[in-house]
């Protein structure tokens, strides 16, 4: 059985920084082999995608939404089976759950593996909230 988990969420100013942290396991689940995606839903919206990092072969190659591009980064730690969402640069529009998720294959999704059907797992999410 996968387990995703993700921590770090929390009420921030706008302007600030967070960083959230997902944490994978799994007797079978290696985690270098799986694309690593961040999504994430806001009161009364539906689910959106917030960026992806690539798998090991993949060069964990990392892709962003518009709507955070240059203020998140996301990066993993094979190693530990980690991957985190740096987010800086808060807004009150980024105040949602955070979900991270596991994607065994993103192939012919072009890029960014943006499309939450690609994914196999997800963990059960982690409040932000941006005051203004």
């Amino acid at each position: 059985q996968v387990q995703l988990v993700e921590s770090g969420g929390g009420l921030v100013q706008a302007g600030a920084s967070l960083r959230l942290s997902c944490a994978a396991s799994g007797r079978t689940f290696i985690f270098r082999d799986y694309h690593m995606g961040w999504f994430r839903q806001a009161p009364g919206k539906e689910r959106e995608f917030v960026g992806n990092i690539g798998d090991f072969w993949s060069g964990s190659r990392t892709y962003y939404a518009n709507s955070v591009k240059g203020r998140f980064t996301i990066s993993r730690n094979n190693a530990r089976s980690t991957v985190t969402l740096q987010m800086g640069s808060l807004k009150p529009e980024d105040t949602a759950v955070y979900y991270c998720a596991a994607a065994q294959s993103c192939s012919g999704s072009g890029n960014g593996c943006s499309a939450e059907h690609l994914y196999n797992y997800w963990g059960q999410g982690t409040q932000v909230t941006v005051s203004s």
